[in-house]
C-alpha cells in the first residue's frame, strides 16, 4: 500500500489518474418534510443550518477532503481552496457516521 503520494512511483500513480473522482460541494444541509419540499415555490429561499461565509465542504467520493469558500469566475461560481483535510483526519471521520458530518 502507498503511504504517499511522494513515495509511489510513475506506474503505481498510472494506475489511478483514469478512475473517476465525483467531486461536490456542500453549503449546508437541511431536513425537511416531503411535504414541505413539495410546496416549495419558485422564489423562495431555504434556510441551510449555515452561517453566510461559513467554510464549504469539499467531498471526493462521499469523503471530506477540503474547506473552502465560494467565489466568482468569470460568470460561474467556483471553490477556493483553504484547508485541505489530513489523511489521518480523512480516516477518522470513515470510522464514522457516513459523510462525516
Amino acid at each position: 500500500m502507498i503511504d504517499d503520494a511522494r513515495d509511489a512511483s510513475p506506474e503505481e500513480l498510472e494506475r489511478i489518474l483514469d478512475l473517476p473522482l465525483e467531486i461536490y460541494v456542500e453549503i449546508g444541509r437541511r431536513r425537511v418534510r416531503i411535504s414541505e419540499m413539495l410546496g416549495l415555490q419558485v422564489g423562495e429561499v431555504l434556510e441551510l443550518d449555515v452561517a453566510a461565509g461559513s467554510p464549504l465542504s469539499v467531498y471526493a467520493n462521499r469523503v471530506l477532503v477540503a474547506q473552502g469558500e465560494a467565489v466568482i469566475v468569470g460568470e460561474r461560481y467556483g471553490v477556493r481552496i483553504t484547508q485541505i483535510v489530513s489523511p489521518q483526519e480523512r480516516i477518522r471521520r470513515l470510522g464514522g457516521s457516513r459523510g462525516g458530518l
